[in-house]
């Protein structure tokens, strides 16, 4: 199924290979993932900024290593949905995913001037992604 495994990745970068068997790839991804994630600080940004400590969030974020995640992210994603269905479109498939990336970026870029920064990153990540799922569901 291949929205499961998209959305596996969308929990985790990494489960989604997993669950498709690719399992070195899937353990590869997750190693980044974690590395990316600790280094960056983003998990606690993201309680500092849903408990409403927006400025903390950004001040607590290493945004030399957060600047990598979005676009992983959305890699990861697209990664896992692609390869769970043989044979599909790879050129048209990938447009969501990578606007998502760019979107991603763009407002990690610019969290510190963003009312909630990890909302709306999430929000820019995952919109395209789902779009992109669903728009191109049969391909």
């Amino acid at each position: 199924m291949r929205n499961m495994a998209a959305l596996f990745s969308i929990l985790m970068p990494g489960f989604g290979q997993i669950y498709n068997g690719q399992f070195l790839k899937g353990v590869f991804f997750i190693i980044v993932e974690h590395f990316d994630n600790v280094f960056g600080n983003i998990n606690n940004a993201i309680h500092l900024d849903f408990n409403g400590f927006h400025q903390q969030a950004v001040d607590a974020t290493n945004f030399q290593f957060m600047l990598f995640y979005p676009g992983f992210y959305a890699y990861a994603v697209w990664d896992a949905w692609y390869y769970a269905k043989p044979n599909a479109d790879k050129s048209k498939t990938a447009i969501p995913f990578v606007i998502a990336g760019f979107l991603g970026e763009l407002s990690a870029i610019y969290a510190p001037k963003l009312a909630i920064p990890t909302l709306t990153v999430g929000l820019l990540l995952i919109i395209p992604i789902l779009c992109g799922m669903i728009i191109f569901r049969k391909q």
